[in-house]
């Protein structure tokens, strides 16, 4: 164990150095010289590593050991390369590093794999850079449409298709065609929350990935003099959008786990101190693990707006922009996930993510399951960002008796 903690840190040390941010953290965007530092220095630990190494069209960097009995089945393990804006030393590159510590320490103890076992670097999940996500996993899983990126830029007004030739990549001739070979997916990451650090527990067996809603709710009242008008003739748009928060947050509460509702951004116009409100935003992100019941909330927060908006007599329109449905993870892959955690003495908890990952775009096509570590007070996107190395370790040795069951049993 020692000697994976040392390891582990000290590849997550080496890595983040590729886009070390002056004011901490780290800054590792699509395609930026930082990035393609950080790709070509995996590639030649790979490569150092005896791993077969080649990248897609698109810039996914894959590190291979050939299987011996099944070449034509892959097991695969990784996470994405990029980072957002000065963010944390582990989201995402402890993926790629636990994938490649687990296949060194097969090689050495057990050789050559039955299966082939390949550990990918995604070129992008965050979207920090340009606006579009899931950029690596989308192009493997075959969902990727050149249309979706040819004609955006970023902040600074550099185009994405200028990037990626920048960075030494295109477009595929052809829309990329799905590979047939991927027999299981596996990815580790750090929780970004603080359950298991709460729970006291080394280990997390994902089971599922929530689905979201978000929305933007705009209600238009009526601004006038804020000491001329009496109470009872107002239509304030304030009154109303404080009433729906409250009303939506502790119906939230009523519902419980593992339902989450967030009001995280809120504009209202004038918004100056002598003028009652004639306008107000609010923004509204749920997510819960079923579908149904997702659906279920989201009609019962319409209903509670509606009412709200006629009783105070304002207008109320409401944007629902995102809609994406819960993942479940594979149940065989979640079998051996938890057999290997109990067979191996690694305390457990099987769990939900409530924040997105590769591993949701990976399950609509490849048998996928993903194992959490903790983070300390639940920090993530942020230089605070960390685990500790005895936890760091755990989840390598998980994923390293997991995909040994997956490879190299028959």
């Amino acid at each position: 164990m020692d000697h994976i903690q040392t390891e582990t840190v000290r590849l997550v040390e080496w890595l983040s150095q590729f886009g070390n941010d002056p004011n901490g953290g780290v800054s590792r965007l699509l395609y930026s010289k930082e990035w393609t530092a950080a790709q070509k220095a995996l590639e030649q630990c790979m490569k150092e590593e005896g791993f077969i190494t080649y990248y897609d069209e698109i810039g996914n960097l894959y590190g291979r050991l050939e299987g011996s009995l099944y070449p034509e089945e892959t097991i695969m393990s990784g996470s994405h390369v990029d980072t957002v804006r000065n963010g944390g030393k582990y989201d995402g590159q402890y993926g790629i590093i636990g994938a490649l510590l687990a296949m060194k320490t097969l090689k050495q103890k057990h050789g050559q794999p039955l299966r082939n076992l390949e550990v990918v670097s995604f070129a992008e999940e965050e979207g920090s850079r340009f606006p579009f996500t899931f950029w690596g996993s989308k192009n493997l899983a075959g969902t990727a449409n050149k249309e979706d990126v040819q004609n955006i830029a970023d902040f600074q007004g550099v185009r994405f298709v200028e990037a990626m030739e920048q960075a030494g990549f295109q477009f595929p001739d052809s829309k990329t065609e799905k590979r047939s070979d991927i027999q299981a997916f596996v990815e580790l990451h750090i929780e970004q929350g603080s359950v298991l650090e709460h729970e006291g527990l080394p280990v997390g067996v994902v089971h599922s990935i929530v689905g979201q809603r978000r929305f933007t709710i705009e209600l238009s009242g009526e601004a006038n003099h804020a000491g001329t008008t009496p109470m009872g003739y107002r239509k304030d748009a304030v009154h109303a959008a404080g009433r729906m928060i409250q009303q939506i947050l502790d119906l939230a509460q009523a519902h419980g786990d593992p339902l989450v509702t967030t009001v995280g951004k809120i504009e209202v116009k004038p918004n100056v101190v002598n003028v009652v409100p004639g306008s107000a935003l609010f923004t509204l992100d749920i997510r819960h693990t079923d579908k149904s019941a997702l659906v279920r909330f989201s009609d019962e927060v319409t209903e509670l707006m509606e009412r709200t908006a006629r009783a105070i007599g304002v207008e109320l329109k409401i944007e629902m922009w995102m809609d994406e449905d819960p993942v479940p993870m594979d149940p065989r892959i979640l079998d051996v996930l938890e057999r290997q955690c109990e067979k191996h003495g690694i305390p457990f908890k099987l769990m939900h993510s409530g924040a997105g990952h590769d591993s949701q775009i990976m399950a609509k096509f490849v048998p996928t399951a993903m194992l959490f570590v903790p983070s300390r007070k639940g920090i993530s996107h942020n230089p605070a960002e960390y685990t500790s190395p005895e936890h760091l370790a755990a989840g390598v040795q998980a994923l390293t008796h997991a995909l040994y069951e997956l490879a190299y049993e028959a």
